[in-house]
């Protein structure tokens, strides 16, 4: 048996966004899951659509992927490590790309999710609460400040499954101050 929390169902009423969590979301492994660094995890909705064209499904309810907020407009390639965005009453700022457990492969059904995940690259944006709030449906996404590191979540990815192959991307990596250190100790190893 798999203690998992991945199975996540779209809400319509407004939730808390605390230095944690977002009201009424659950991860079954807080070691790995949620926290400081990793409060909010968002997937954009046009990922939706780029998977809608390779895997064959019924149910595609936003939470499929296991986040707590559904985006519109937050592309991994446009979206800067360090970004601030204002989301209902909440500030949140981008801090890294989600890496996925084999529990996607629970959650899908399928025995090579991860490997079919990590392939294409579309992995969304875990954020950290700078400032909590509350946040509803249909609430604007605003960017608010601009991060002065011009690392995108997509050049964190990539250069993450590179092991550090583009020298200049790993060392503008390693000179975000705000870098979860676990991330850290992995692009150093890289060097």
């Amino acid at each position: 048996m798999v203690r998992t929390s991945i199975f996540k169902k779209p809400v319509t009423d407004r939730r808390r966004v605390s230095f944690t969590n977002i009201e009424g979301d659950e991860q079954a492994d807080p070691r790995v899951h949620g926290g400081i660094n990793k409060a909010v995890y968002s997937y954009d909705t046009s990922h939706y659509e780029y998977w809608k064209n390779i895997l064959q499904r019924d149910d595609w309810s936003y939470g499929l992927f296991g986040e707590n907020l559904t985006t519109e407009g937050l592309m991994d390639d446009e979206v800067r490590i360090g970004n601030i965005y204002k989301l209902g009453t909440a500030k949140l700022q981008a801090i890294q790309p989600r890496f996925p457990c084999v529990k996607i492969n629970v959650r899908f059904g399928l025995p090579n999710m991860i490997e079919r995940f990590i392939n294409e690259e579309r992995n969304g944006i875990y954020f950290k609460v700078i400032e909590e709030g509350d946040v509803q449906v249909n609430d604007a996404i605003d960017l608010i400040e601009e991060s002065p590191y011009k690392v995108t979540i997509q050049d964190f990815v990539e250069c993450y499954y590179s092991k550090g192959e583009n020298k200049f991307i790993l060392k503008k990596i390693l000179a975000i101050p705000f870098l979860p250190e676990g991330k850290r100790q992995a692009f150093e190893s890289f060097l």
